[in-house]
Protein backbone atom coordinates (compact mmCIF):
# COMPACT_ATOMS: atom_id res chain seq x y z
CA UNK A 1 0.00 0.00 0.00
CA UNK A 2 1.44 3.20 -0.82
CA UNK A 3 2.45 5.69 1.92
CA UNK A 4 -0.78 8.39 2.16
CA UNK A 5 0.50 11.83 3.24
CA UNK A 6 -2.41 13.40 5.79
CA UNK A 7 -2.50 17.50 5.80
CA UNK A 8 -3.80 18.73 9.19
CA UNK A 9 -4.53 22.68 9.59
CA UNK A 10 -4.77 24.01 13.27
CA UNK A 11 -7.75 26.39 13.13
CA UNK A 12 -6.84 28.21 16.20
CA UNK A 13 -8.91 29.32 19.55
CA UNK A 14 -11.06 32.34 20.18
CA UNK A 15 -7.81 34.53 18.10
CA UNK A 16 -7.69 37.37 20.44
CA UNK A 17 -4.69 39.08 19.25
CA UNK A 18 -7.26 39.47 15.87
CA UNK A 19 -10.33 40.58 17.63
CA UNK A 20 -12.03 42.20 16.96
CA UNK A 21 -12.17 40.54 13.91
CA UNK A 22 -12.50 37.07 15.34
CA UNK A 23 -16.07 38.60 17.11
CA UNK A 24 -18.15 36.66 15.09
CA UNK A 25 -15.72 33.52 13.19
CA UNK A 26 -12.65 31.87 13.60
CA UNK A 27 -9.35 32.63 12.65
CA UNK A 28 -9.12 30.38 9.35
CA UNK A 29 -12.71 32.45 7.97
CA UNK A 30 -11.69 35.87 8.32
CA UNK A 31 -11.59 37.37 4.77
CA UNK A 32 -8.37 38.17 2.94
CA UNK A 33 -7.45 40.23 -0.40
CA UNK A 34 -10.80 41.04 -0.94
CA UNK A 35 -12.48 37.57 -1.96
CA UNK A 36 -10.30 34.93 0.10
CA UNK A 37 -10.51 33.90 3.29
CA UNK A 38 -6.96 33.03 5.71
CA UNK A 39 -7.78 29.16 5.48
CA UNK A 40 -7.26 29.25 1.63
CA UNK A 41 -3.52 30.13 1.80
CA UNK A 42 -2.67 26.67 3.96
CA UNK A 43 -5.22 24.79 1.18
CA UNK A 44 -3.86 26.22 -1.44
CA UNK A 45 -0.34 24.89 -0.28
CA UNK A 46 -1.77 21.39 -0.15
CA UNK A 47 -3.46 21.25 -3.25
CA UNK A 48 -0.54 22.73 -5.26
CA UNK A 49 1.80 20.22 -3.84
CA UNK A 50 -0.39 17.58 -4.80
CA UNK A 51 -1.88 16.40 -1.47
CA UNK A 52 -5.45 16.16 -1.33
CA UNK A 53 -6.05 14.38 2.22
CA UNK A 54 -6.86 17.65 4.18
CA UNK A 55 -8.51 18.23 7.90
CA UNK A 56 -9.27 21.59 9.62
CA UNK A 57 -9.06 21.72 13.14
CA UNK A 58 -11.25 24.54 14.59
CA UNK A 59 -13.73 24.84 17.20
CA UNK A 60 -14.94 28.58 17.97
CA UNK A 61 -17.13 30.28 15.73
CA UNK A 62 -17.12 27.81 12.83
CA UNK A 63 -20.36 28.40 11.07
CA UNK A 64 -19.15 30.38 8.13
CA UNK A 65 -15.81 28.47 8.18
CA UNK A 66 -18.20 25.45 7.37
CA UNK A 67 -20.35 27.23 4.40
CA UNK A 68 -16.69 29.14 2.87
CA UNK A 69 -15.17 25.10 2.79
CA UNK A 70 -18.31 24.24 1.19
CA UNK A 71 -18.97 26.16 -1.31
CA UNK A 72 -15.43 26.95 -2.45
CA UNK A 73 -13.73 22.72 -1.85
CA UNK A 74 -15.46 20.12 -3.51
CA UNK A 75 -13.48 16.84 -5.28
CA UNK A 76 -14.46 14.52 -7.60
CA UNK A 77 -15.26 11.19 -6.33
CA UNK A 78 -12.65 9.51 -8.23
CA UNK A 79 -10.08 11.40 -6.67
CA UNK A 80 -10.53 10.91 -3.08
CA UNK A 81 -9.74 14.27 -2.22
CA UNK A 82 -11.16 15.98 0.94
CA UNK A 83 -11.49 18.81 3.17
CA UNK A 84 -12.91 18.12 6.20
CA UNK A 85 -13.11 20.06 9.15
CA UNK A 86 -13.44 18.75 12.60
CA UNK A 87 -14.52 20.70 15.40
CA UNK A 88 -14.17 19.57 18.97
CA UNK A 89 -16.86 17.04 20.43
CA UNK A 90 -17.79 15.56 23.32
CA UNK A 91 -16.59 11.61 23.09
CA UNK A 92 -15.85 9.00 25.88
CA UNK A 93 -12.31 10.57 26.57
CA UNK A 94 -13.76 13.79 27.15
CA UNK A 95 -15.78 16.84 26.52
CA UNK A 96 -13.96 20.06 26.83
CA UNK A 97 -12.42 22.20 24.20
CA UNK A 98 -9.55 21.29 22.35
CA UNK A 99 -6.41 22.79 25.08
CA UNK A 100 -3.63 22.94 22.52
CA UNK A 101 -2.60 22.03 18.56
CA UNK A 102 -1.38 18.65 20.06
CA UNK A 103 -4.09 18.16 21.81
CA UNK A 104 -5.97 18.73 18.87
CA UNK A 105 -4.83 16.13 16.86
CA UNK A 106 -4.24 13.99 19.34
CA UNK A 107 -8.38 13.65 20.11
CA UNK A 108 -8.74 13.36 16.09
CA UNK A 109 -6.11 10.63 15.50
CA UNK A 110 -9.03 8.20 15.13
CA UNK A 111 -10.62 10.41 12.01
CA UNK A 112 -7.53 9.79 10.52
CA UNK A 113 -7.27 6.79 9.69
CA UNK A 114 -3.58 6.77 9.22
CA UNK A 115 -1.10 3.24 8.87
CA UNK A 116 2.58 3.63 10.65
CA UNK A 117 4.05 4.41 7.44
CA UNK A 118 2.43 7.58 6.57
CA UNK A 119 3.10 11.20 6.94
CA UNK A 120 1.98 14.08 8.58
CA UNK A 121 2.14 17.50 7.68
CA UNK A 122 1.14 20.02 10.39
CA UNK A 123 0.01 23.56 9.29
CA UNK A 124 -1.34 26.93 11.06
CA UNK A 125 -4.30 28.63 9.48
CA UNK A 126 -3.26 31.83 9.89
CA UNK A 127 -0.35 32.68 8.06
CA UNK A 128 0.41 34.31 4.26
CA UNK A 129 2.94 32.61 2.27
CA UNK A 130 3.54 29.93 -0.50
CA UNK A 131 5.10 27.06 -0.26
CA UNK A 132 5.71 23.08 -1.98
CA UNK A 133 5.10 20.80 0.75
CA UNK A 134 6.12 17.89 -1.01
CA UNK A 135 9.95 19.36 -1.59
CA UNK A 136 10.04 19.55 2.55
CA UNK A 137 8.52 15.83 2.65
CA UNK A 138 11.09 14.67 0.48
CA UNK A 139 13.62 16.16 2.23
CA UNK A 140 12.38 14.45 5.17
CA UNK A 141 12.19 11.05 3.46
CA UNK A 142 15.56 11.68 1.83
CA UNK A 143 17.05 12.50 5.43
CA UNK A 144 15.51 9.36 6.88
CA UNK A 145 13.86 12.46 9.76
CA UNK A 146 11.28 11.40 12.17
CA UNK A 147 10.31 15.13 12.69
CA UNK A 148 11.32 18.25 10.54
CA UNK A 149 10.48 21.70 11.51
CA UNK A 150 10.12 24.54 8.97
CA UNK A 151 11.74 27.04 10.01
CA UNK A 152 12.85 31.00 8.73
CA UNK A 153 15.69 32.94 8.89
CA UNK A 154 14.41 36.06 10.63
CA UNK A 155 15.81 39.52 12.42
CA UNK A 156 16.92 38.68 16.06
CA UNK A 157 14.53 41.97 16.58
CA UNK A 158 11.62 39.90 15.28
CA UNK A 159 12.45 36.94 17.31
CA UNK A 160 10.86 37.23 20.62
CA UNK A 161 7.41 35.70 20.11
CA UNK A 162 8.65 32.48 17.68
CA UNK A 163 10.07 29.48 18.31
CA UNK A 164 13.58 29.75 18.01
CA UNK A 165 15.89 26.89 17.23
CA UNK A 166 19.46 26.12 16.22
CA UNK A 167 20.89 23.49 13.96
CA UNK A 168 24.09 20.89 14.43
CA UNK A 169 25.34 18.65 11.61
CA UNK A 170 23.14 17.13 9.15
CA UNK A 171 20.64 19.65 9.35
CA UNK A 172 19.42 18.45 13.03
CA UNK A 173 17.78 20.53 15.27
CA UNK A 174 20.15 20.83 18.77
CA UNK A 175 18.24 23.40 20.77
CA UNK A 176 14.68 24.60 20.50
CA UNK A 177 13.14 27.43 22.74
CA UNK A 178 9.47 28.67 22.08
CA UNK A 179 9.33 32.76 22.14
CA UNK A 180 12.09 33.45 23.98
CA UNK A 181 12.09 36.93 25.94
CA UNK A 182 15.84 36.89 27.44
CA UNK A 183 18.75 38.57 25.07
CA UNK A 184 21.22 36.05 26.03
CA UNK A 185 19.55 33.04 24.76
CA UNK A 186 17.92 34.60 21.66
CA UNK A 187 21.87 35.22 20.67
CA UNK A 188 23.03 31.93 21.57
CA UNK A 189 21.06 30.33 18.99
CA UNK A 190 22.06 32.81 16.31
CA UNK A 191 23.82 30.30 14.05
CA UNK A 192 27.58 31.26 12.82
CA UNK A 193 26.30 31.79 8.45
CA UNK A 194 23.16 34.22 10.42
CA UNK A 195 25.46 36.60 12.28
CA UNK A 196 26.37 40.11 10.93
CA UNK A 197 29.34 41.92 10.95
CA UNK A 198 28.12 44.26 13.11
CA UNK A 199 26.13 42.19 15.15
CA UNK A 200 23.21 44.91 14.76
CA UNK A 201 21.74 42.82 11.51
CA UNK A 202 22.16 39.10 13.15
CA UNK A 203 19.28 36.63 12.38
CA UNK A 204 18.36 33.84 13.75
CA UNK A 205 16.00 30.28 12.68
CA UNK A 206 12.41 31.04 13.82
CA UNK A 207 9.82 27.88 13.27
CA UNK A 208 7.12 28.51 11.06
CA UNK A 209 4.70 25.98 12.80
CA UNK A 210 4.80 23.60 9.83
CA UNK A 211 6.00 20.05 10.66
CA UNK A 212 6.53 17.06 9.18
CA UNK A 213 5.49 13.83 10.97
CA UNK A 214 6.15 10.18 10.12
CA UNK A 215 2.85 8.96 11.72
CA UNK A 216 4.54 6.47 13.96
CA UNK A 217 6.71 8.93 15.69
CA UNK A 218 3.44 11.30 16.04
CA UNK A 219 1.22 8.80 17.82
CA UNK A 220 4.41 8.25 20.53
CA UNK A 221 4.67 11.90 20.44
CA UNK A 222 1.27 12.06 21.71
CA UNK A 223 1.53 9.10 24.23
CA UNK A 224 0.96 11.78 27.08
CA UNK A 225 -0.26 15.00 28.04
CA UNK A 226 1.58 17.58 26.29
CA UNK A 227 -1.29 19.82 24.75
CA UNK A 228 0.71 22.17 22.58
CA UNK A 229 3.39 21.20 19.69
CA UNK A 230 5.35 24.69 19.97
CA UNK A 231 5.99 24.74 23.25
CA UNK A 232 5.79 21.12 24.78
CA UNK A 233 6.10 18.35 21.87
CA UNK A 234 8.65 20.01 19.61
CA UNK A 235 11.15 20.70 22.60
CA UNK A 236 10.96 17.46 24.18
CA UNK A 237 11.53 15.39 20.96
CA UNK A 238 14.77 17.31 20.50
CA UNK A 239 17.71 15.04 21.90
CA UNK A 240 15.70 12.43 21.84
CA UNK A 241 14.13 11.85 18.20
CA UNK A 242 16.40 12.39 14.94
CA UNK A 243 14.80 16.08 14.35
CA UNK A 244 15.62 17.82 11.14
CA UNK A 245 15.13 21.16 10.42
CA UNK A 246 14.19 22.40 6.28
CA UNK A 247 15.04 26.35 5.81
CA UNK A 248 12.10 28.48 3.92
CA UNK A 249 13.88 31.69 3.12
CA UNK A 250 11.37 33.47 1.03
CA UNK A 251 7.91 35.65 1.94
CA UNK A 252 6.02 34.22 5.22
CA UNK A 253 3.95 36.36 6.75
CA UNK A 254 2.02 35.18 10.46
CA UNK A 255 -1.30 36.89 10.31
CA UNK A 256 -1.79 36.90 14.31
CA UNK A 257 -2.54 40.45 14.98
CA UNK A 258 -4.61 43.34 13.56
CA UNK A 259 -1.60 45.30 12.13
CA UNK A 260 0.01 42.48 11.00
CA UNK A 261 -3.21 41.56 9.10
CA UNK A 262 -3.92 45.07 7.94
CA UNK A 263 -0.50 45.10 6.86
CA UNK A 264 -0.89 41.78 4.35
CA UNK A 265 -3.71 43.47 3.03
CA UNK A 266 -2.18 46.44 2.05
CA UNK A 267 1.10 45.47 0.46
CA UNK A 268 -0.93 43.28 -2.20
CA UNK A 269 -1.40 47.31 -3.38
CA UNK A 270 2.30 47.64 -4.32
CA UNK A 271 3.38 47.39 -7.24
CA UNK A 272 5.70 44.12 -6.79
CA UNK A 273 4.02 42.33 -3.45
CA UNK A 274 5.37 40.66 -1.36
CA UNK A 275 2.91 37.95 -1.88
CA UNK A 276 1.45 37.88 -5.47
CA UNK A 277 -1.91 36.16 -6.07
CA UNK A 278 -1.47 36.61 -9.58
CA UNK A 279 1.02 33.33 -9.79
CA UNK A 280 -0.41 31.57 -12.42
CA UNK A 281 1.45 28.29 -11.56
CA UNK A 282 0.87 27.95 -8.04
CA UNK A 283 -2.93 29.68 -7.63
CA UNK A 284 -4.41 30.43 -4.52
CA UNK A 285 -7.62 28.88 -4.80
CA UNK A 286 -11.67 29.91 -3.66
CA UNK A 287 -15.33 29.74 -4.19
CA UNK A 288 -16.53 30.02 -7.87
CA UNK A 289 -17.05 33.66 -8.69
CA UNK A 290 -20.41 34.50 -10.39
CA UNK A 291 -20.62 37.90 -9.43
CA UNK A 292 -20.52 40.77 -11.98
CA UNK A 293 -17.74 42.91 -12.96
CA UNK A 294 -17.21 46.07 -10.62
CA UNK A 295 -18.13 49.37 -11.93
CA UNK A 296 -16.95 52.70 -10.80
CA UNK A 297 -18.17 55.90 -11.55
CA UNK A 298 -15.38 58.93 -12.45
CA UNK A 299 -13.58 57.80 -9.82
CA UNK A 300 -9.82 58.42 -8.79
CA UNK A 301 -7.53 55.09 -7.86
CA UNK A 302 -4.16 55.26 -6.52
CA UNK A 303 -2.78 51.49 -6.14
CA UNK A 304 -6.14 50.13 -5.22
CA UNK A 305 -7.18 46.59 -5.67
CA UNK A 306 -10.63 45.50 -6.07
CA UNK A 307 -12.66 42.41 -5.63
CA UNK A 308 -15.85 41.64 -8.48
CA UNK A 309 -19.83 43.13 -8.22
CA UNK A 310 -18.38 46.25 -6.53
CA UNK A 311 -20.37 49.46 -7.32
CA UNK A 312 -18.51 52.57 -6.71
CA UNK A 313 -19.57 56.21 -7.40
CA UNK A 314 -17.19 59.17 -7.66
CA UNK A 315 -14.93 58.57 -5.33
CA UNK A 316 -10.92 59.09 -4.53
CA UNK A 317 -9.20 55.75 -2.99
CA UNK A 318 -5.35 55.34 -1.93
CA UNK A 319 -3.29 52.33 -1.43
CA UNK A 320 -7.56 50.27 -0.75
CA UNK A 321 -8.61 46.80 -0.92
CA UNK A 322 -12.01 46.86 -2.13
CA UNK A 323 -14.07 43.50 -1.31
CA UNK A 324 -16.30 41.53 -3.21
CA UNK A 325 -20.26 43.48 -3.24
CA UNK A 326 -18.04 46.65 -1.61
CA UNK A 327 -20.60 49.68 -2.55
CA UNK A 328 -19.74 53.32 -1.84
CA UNK A 329 -21.29 56.63 -2.45
CA UNK A 330 -20.33 59.87 -4.57
CA UNK A 331 -17.35 62.22 -3.01
CA UNK A 332 -16.10 59.81 -0.29
CA UNK A 333 -11.88 59.58 0.54
CA UNK A 334 -10.71 56.30 1.23
CA UNK A 335 -6.40 56.19 2.27
CA UNK A 336 -5.05 52.50 3.76
CA UNK A 337 -8.48 51.28 4.04
CA UNK A 338 -9.87 47.48 3.60
CA UNK A 339 -12.88 46.61 3.02
CA UNK A 340 -14.09 43.32 2.92
CA UNK A 341 -17.90 44.45 1.22
CA UNK A 342 -20.60 42.19 1.96
CA UNK A 343 -22.25 38.47 1.54
CA UNK A 344 -25.07 39.61 -0.41
CA UNK A 345 -26.56 42.84 -1.99
CA UNK A 346 -29.57 43.77 -0.48
CA UNK A 347 -32.79 45.97 -1.94
CA UNK A 348 -32.84 49.68 -1.32
CA UNK A 349 -35.38 51.39 1.01
CA UNK A 350 -35.62 54.52 2.55
CA UNK A 351 -35.63 53.05 5.97
CA UNK A 352 -32.30 52.31 7.87
CA UNK A 353 -28.82 52.73 6.78
CA UNK A 354 -27.64 51.01 3.41
CA UNK A 355 -24.92 48.18 3.97
CA UNK A 356 -21.70 50.04 2.25
CA UNK A 357 -20.24 53.27 2.70
CA UNK A 358 -22.45 56.84 2.57
CA UNK A 359 -21.37 59.71 0.28
CA UNK A 360 -19.57 62.20 1.80
CA UNK A 361 -17.27 60.10 4.00
CA UNK A 362 -13.64 60.20 5.00
CA UNK A 363 -12.26 56.99 6.14
CA UNK A 364 -8.33 56.74 6.58
CA UNK A 365 -6.34 53.62 8.59
CA UNK A 366 -9.11 51.64 8.66
CA UNK A 367 -10.64 48.12 7.99
CA UNK A 368 -14.56 47.63 7.54
CA UNK A 369 -15.46 44.53 8.11
CA UNK A 370 -18.29 42.73 6.16
CA UNK A 371 -21.82 43.91 5.74
CA UNK A 372 -21.01 46.77 7.39
CA UNK A 373 -23.35 49.85 7.35
CA UNK A 374 -21.72 53.54 6.89
CA UNK A 375 -23.97 56.49 6.69
CA UNK A 376 -23.03 59.51 4.83
CA UNK A 377 -20.20 62.72 6.10
CA UNK A 378 -18.86 60.03 8.40
CA UNK A 379 -15.34 60.75 9.83
CA UNK A 380 -13.30 57.42 10.46
CA UNK A 381 -9.46 57.85 11.80
CA UNK A 382 -6.95 55.82 14.40
CA UNK A 383 -5.38 59.73 15.02
CA UNK A 384 -6.11 60.53 18.32
CA UNK A 385 -7.55 57.37 19.53
CA UNK A 386 -6.88 54.97 22.25
CA UNK A 387 -7.39 50.84 21.99
CA UNK A 388 -10.93 49.78 22.69
CA UNK A 389 -14.42 50.45 21.59
CA UNK A 390 -14.76 53.86 20.20
CA UNK A 391 -18.65 54.34 20.47
CA UNK A 392 -21.37 52.99 22.56
CA UNK A 393 -22.93 50.51 20.46
CA UNK A 394 -19.71 48.35 20.13
CA UNK A 395 -19.55 49.06 16.48
CA UNK A 396 -16.37 50.91 16.01
CA UNK A 397 -13.10 49.38 17.39
CA UNK A 398 -9.65 51.14 17.31
CA UNK A 399 -6.32 48.47 17.67
CA UNK A 400 -3.12 48.65 17.05
CA UNK A 401 -3.58 52.09 15.72
CA UNK A 402 -6.26 51.12 13.37
CA UNK A 403 -9.66 51.72 13.66
CA UNK A 404 -12.06 48.89 12.75
CA UNK A 405 -15.62 48.83 11.72
CA UNK A 406 -16.96 45.15 12.97
CA UNK A 407 -19.10 42.66 10.93
CA UNK A 408 -22.59 43.93 10.78
CA UNK A 409 -21.76 46.93 12.69
CA UNK A 410 -23.54 50.13 11.67
CA UNK A 411 -22.49 53.61 11.96
CA UNK A 412 -24.76 56.27 11.29
CA UNK A 413 -24.49 59.44 9.59
CA UNK A 414 -22.47 62.49 10.29
CA UNK A 415 -20.10 59.67 12.83
CA UNK A 416 -16.67 61.43 13.54
CA UNK A 417 -14.35 59.35 15.16
CA UNK A 418 -10.68 60.09 15.53
CA UNK A 419 -9.07 63.14 13.69
CA UNK A 420 -8.01 63.64 10.02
Amino acid sequence: MSRKVHCVIMGGGRGTRLYPLTKLRCKPAVPLAGKYRLVDIPISNCINSGYNRIYLLSQFNTASLHRHVQDAYRFDRFGQGFVEILSAEQTEFGDDWYQGTADAVRRNLIHFGADKDDIFVILSGDQLYRMDFSKMVEEHLDRGAEITVAAKPVPTDEATGLGLLRVGESSRIVDFVEKPTDPEVIERLVPPELKSADGKNDRCLASMGIYVFNASSMLEALDGDATDFGKEVIPSLVGEKNVKCHIYDDYWEDIGTVRSFFEANLQLCDNHPQFDFYEQNHPIYNYPDLLPMSKFKNSKLIKTNFASGCVVGESNFTRCVLGVRSIIGDTCSFNNVVMMGADNYEVLSSEGTPVGVGANSKIENAIIDKNARIGKNVILSPQGMKDGWADQGENIYVRDGIVLVVKNGVVPDNTSIGSL
